[in-house]
C-alpha cells in the first residue's frame, strides 16, 4: 500500500502595500513587526503603481521607488519586494492584486495589513466581501482610532510613529535633515538623484 503524501504545507505570507514615495522606518517597523508577530513566512512591502484614491497623488517614477525599497530591505531577508501592481500599471485595486496573487500562489495564505485609520473606510474598498474570501485583513493599531469593526480583523500592535512620507518629502524640499528617519542608503540615494527638492 503506497503511503499517503503528506498535505503541502501553506505559506503564510504578509502583503504591505503603500506608495512607498520614499520607503521610511515606519514602514519597515510595521512590516518587521506584523511578520514576527503573526509567524509568518514571509512579509512583502507591495509598491503600487498609481493608487486607486479619490484624491489624486502625485508620486515619482516606480523606478526610484523600487530603488529605495531594495536598498532599505538590502539586510532583511524576512521582507522582499512584491512588484505586481507595478508591472500590471493602470489604478491598483487590492482585490485585482490579490485575485491574481492567490491564482499564482494557491497554496499560499496572504496577510493584508491597513492601518488603523483605513478601516472606517473599508465598506467603500473596491469588492470587499470578495476580497475578504482572499485575505487575511491585519490592522495595525493607531492612536485615536478605535479597533472595533463589523469586518473580521487581526489587530497588531507596533511602535506609534507619526511619521509620513510627505512629511519627509516636505523636509527635503526645504532643505531639512531627514536623519534617523529612513535607512541611510535610501537617505543618500534621494540626495544623490535629487529627489523632492521641488515638491510643493
Amino acid at each position: 500500500m503506497a503511503p499517503l503524501e503528506e498535505p503541502t504545507k501553506r505559506r503564510q505570507v504578509g502583503i504591505l502595500g503603500g506608495n512607498f514615495n520614499p520607503v521610511h522606518n515606519a514602514h519597515l517597523i510595521i512590516a518587521d513587526q506584523v511578520y514576527h508577530q503573526l509567524g509568518l513566512d514571509k512579509l512583502y512591502l507591495m509598491p503600487a503603481y498609481e493608487p486607486p484614491h479619490i484624491d489624486e497623488k502625485k508620486t515619482i517614477s516606480a523606478d526610484f521607488r523600487l530603488e529605495m525599497l531594495a536598498l532599505a530591505l538590502t539586510d532583511a531577508e524576512h521582507l522582499e519586494i512584491e512588484t505586481v501592481e507595478i508591472e500590471r500599471t493602470g489604478k491598483s485595486f487590492t482585490y485585482d492584486t490579490m485575485k491574481e496573487l492567490t491564482e499564482k500562489n494557491p497554496n499560499t495564505d496572504y496577510y493584508f495589513i491597513i492601518g488603523g485609520d483605513m478601516v472606517d473606510y473599508l465598506p467603500k474598498w473596491h469588492r470587499l466581501e470578495e476580497l475578504m474570501a482572499l485575505v487575511q485583513l491585519v490592522g495595525v493599531r493607531r492612536p485615536n482610532y478605535p479597533v472595533e469593526s463589523a469586518y473580521p480583523i487581526i489587530w497588531v500592535d507596533v511602535p506609534l510613529m507619526d511619521l509620513s512620507s510627505s512629511y519627509i518629502r516636505k523636509k527635503v524640499a526645504e532643505g531639512c535633515s531627514i536623519n534617523y528617519l529612513l535607512p541611510k542608503s535610501v537617505i543618500n540615494y534621494i540626495h544623490e538623484k535629487g529627489l523632492y527638492v521641488d515638491e510643493n
